[in-house]
């Protein structure tokens, strides 16, 4: 498999095309040059989340119905969070890789979670602990946060150590998680407002905020802080008022419906990039097999240049179609679990 080497910029020169990014119009030069340093950047960080990804396959397979999934950072979003965490840099960004595990419930997060802090042949180092399961996020999100330094010493060839230091972010979240945080992401992009970064309209963050502590009551888990006071009635009753004021599941029960998903004969998605145009709602899925990773940087880096209005891209991981849809339900518009398990809160107080 052909891998990107880690480029040699500096610290500084990383942090200033990281800069450049967010303050540069698009269509000069140094703009160009900018992004050039940062999609090498980014690209170089496909072997560590390779390799995490073939030992999260084996611990995670331990737990029936657990999928995973990796991604490299999508550079609108980079850009973003660049923009709103003005004293971070390029250089000290963490989650650039990423790789998720989603399991079943609550018991099999907390072991998978023990798995990778027990001391053992598990050679990365931990850095970063953040458990948005006991501690929520005020938005309503949930999930195991793991940030590890890349440290392969048990690697038979001398490509590891080239790789060394570099930021791998691991999350772990049950599916009823995961049905939460998809849908929130699918919503924001068709409504045009970030959700998950603070943005959007207030009655509609906190509708999803509701139906976040709705679902922790579910895994027996705490409610968010601003519901402590609220009974379980009363926070499906919430729900309930705010979907009659918002018409929130009627205005995305058809969203499924409306996606059309294209993709080519003979489809080998080992790395897959998922287009999403929004605007005509279609799907756009380009596959290519495992020994063509640096084909898909490429591909994936020329879609970002020139991506249209509505237009998002990512380059993922999963396997097979259904897995990808599993995985990535907001890149297909997919919000039919979240409206089936909303309806359900709902009839309790019909």
């Amino acid at each position: 498999m052909s891998f990107a080497s880690r480029p040699p910029y500096s610290k500084g020169q990383l942090d200033r095309a990281g800069r450049s990014l967010t303050n540069l119009e698009p269509r000069s030069e140094a703009y160009k040059e900018a992004l050039k340093v940062v999609n090498d950047w980014r690209t170089c960080h496909a072997y560590p989340l390779n390799t995490f990804k073939s030992t999260l396959r084996l611990k995670a397979g331990k737990y029936d119905g657990s999928f995973v999934a990796q991604r490299l950072k999508r550079l609108p979003t980079i850009v973003d969070k660049l923009r709103r965490f003005p004293d971070m840099n390029l250089a000290q960004m963490q989650d650039i890789g990423g790789i998720r595990a989603v399991v079943n419930n609550i018991m099999d997060v907390e072991a998978l979670q023990r798995e990778y802090k027990e001391k053992g042949r598990f050679t990365h180092e931990l850095v970063k602990e953040k458990d948005y399961i006991s501690d929520p996020k005020a938005d309503g999100y949930r999930g195991v946060h793991l940030v590890f330094r890349y440290n392969n010493t048990l690697a038979r060839n001398g490509l590891a150590h080239e790789y060394k230091g570099l930021a791998i972010e691991l999350q772990i979240r049950t599916q009823l998680q995961h049905t939460w945080a998809t849908a929130v992401e699918t919503v924001g992009t068709l409504k045009g407002e970030s959700f998950k970064t603070g943005r959007g309209g207030r009655e509609w963050r906190e509708f999803f905020a509701l139906v976040s502590s709705a679902f922790a009551l579910v895994e027996d888990r705490p409610v968010l802080g601003r519901h402590a006071d609220m009974t379980s009635v009363d926070i499906y009753q919430a729900i309930k008022d705010l979907d009659l004021k918002l018409k929130v599941l009627e205005s995305i029960r058809g969203l499924s419906a409306a996606a059309q998903v294209m993709h080519g004969d003979g489809y080998n998605g080992y790395y897959s990039i998922i287009s999403l145009d929004t605007v005509n709602q279609r799907v756009r899925i380009y596959g290519f097999p495992k020994n063509q990773l640096d084909v898909a940087t490429k591909e994936y880096a020329e879609l970002e240049a020139h991506a249209g209005e509505g237009m998002d891209q990512v380059l993922v991981s999963a396997g097979d179609l259904k897995s990808l849809k599993v995985a990535y339900p907001n890149y297909f518009l997919d919000v039919r679990d979240f409206v089936e398990k909303v309806q359900v809160i709902i009839d309790v107080i019909s």
